[in-house]
């Protein structure tokens, strides 16, 4: 997965990769404990609200969101469906794919770069 090859200094990928699925495991558990909360935007980009940013590890809201998709508990992949039931539109995979992500908790959302 991209995320997992975004390294730290010194760090490899299998570190990274631990990294990575202890923090998407952190998000599931905030999400169950309803800490977090999933918003989908607009245009379809997503986003995770409540956490902070030692909490989430340099990993993108889009990496969040794809490792649920492909790993994750059945209850944070429900959390996902009831916010694109909530905004009305469901996450588009291509605008996540183009890296459209928010800063301030799904209030504004910026393209990749």
């Amino acid at each position: 997965m991209p995320c997992d090859t975004v390294l730290k200094p010194r760090q490899t990928v299998k570190q990274r990769a631990d990294e990575v699925r202890r923090a998407v495991t952190l998000v599931e558990e905030k999400i169950r404990s309803r800490l977090v909360k999933v918003v989908v935007g607009k245009q379809g980009a997503v986003a995770f609200t409540g956490l902070t940013e030692t909490e989430r590890d340099g990993i993108t809201d889009a990496c969040i969101y794809r490792r649920i998709m492909a790993t994750g508990s059945t209850l944070a992949r429900l959390a996902i469906t009831q916010a694109e039931r909530v905004a009305g539109r469901s996450v588009d995979r291509r605008v996540v794919a183009q890296g459209v992500h928010s800063h301030d908790d799904g209030a504004s959302w910026h393209p990749k770069g």
